[in-house]
């Protein structure tokens, strides 16, 4: 006669998938690096010689006259993984997340596609020359305009856009203006993907660098005095290896 399960055997049972479910969620949480403590700038160093300081527990970026564009980038390099950050931008304000990211450690002449993607798939080819110490890599874009480009895929101090920003209309309508919003971004060889705020927006094959520092992005200004002040916020920072 085939016996039924006792209570004990299934309260056993139950106990094991529970802490076998509880051990794989604690490594999977412990798998995650922070990059910001989340009190100082431990860690980061300056380029551009931009404003970041650390108020109420996020890295803030301030807009000030006659600056360059200006990234507060990791000690380290990182190659492949997943990479979490929220952020906040004043309305005014474009700026982004480098990723892969290098200076020229000399006077460099690279390729820049103007404008978007011609419906061939071709784009405009122009020679620009890039200052020695000059910040550039891959960006993911952060823009409050109109426009809502913010997820696409950029390289700074090169190409441009790596695909056509516009294209994704779900995509356009996850940001959300005047609050936190959240990036996540997975670098893995050759392919990288975006989503804001749980929605897809870039995916993207490059094979330009395999490793860079990542970094924050507090956009140049000019003499734009409309924009003096204006702010850009990063928390919770956090990194797992692929």
């Amino acid at each position: 006669m085939k016996q039924s399960p006792t209570l004990l055997s299934i309260l056993l049972t139950f106990s094991l998938v529970l802490l076998v479910s509880c051990s794989s969620n604690s490594s999977d949480e412990s798998d995650w690096v922070d990059l910001f403590n989340g009190a100082t700038l431990e860690g980061w160093q300056n380029f551009g010689g931009g404003n970041f300081y650390v108020e109420d527990g996020a890295i803030v970026g301030e807009a000030a006259p006659k600056l360059p564009n200006s990234f507060l980038a990791t000690n380290e390099m990182y190659g492949d993984f997943e990479l979490e950050v929220e952020f906040k931008v004043d309305p005014l304000l474009n700026s982004g997340i480098q990723i892969r990211s290098h200076t020229y450690p000399e006077e460099t002449k690279t390729i820049r596609w103007g404008g978007r993607f011609k419906p061939d798939g071709s784009k405009d080819v122009k020679d620009r020359v890039w200052e020695k110490g000059r910040f550039w890599g891959y960006q993911i874009e952060i823009d409050p305009s109109d426009r809502a480009w913010s997820g696409t895929l950029y390289e700074e101090g090169g190409r441009g856009f790596l695909h056509t920003p516009g294209e994704n209309k779900e995509g356009m309508k996850a940001f959300k203006g005047g609050e936190w919003n959240h990036f996540r971004i997975i670098a893995n060889g050759d392919h990288f993907q975006t989503w804001l705020n749980g929605v897809p927006v870039a995916d993207v094959h490059d094979g330009l660098t395999a490793s860079g520092y990542i970094a924050l992005q507090l956009h140049g200004i000019g003499n734009n005095m409309e924009k003096i002040g204006q702010k850009v916020r990063w928390k919770n920072i956090r990194l797992k290896h692929l």
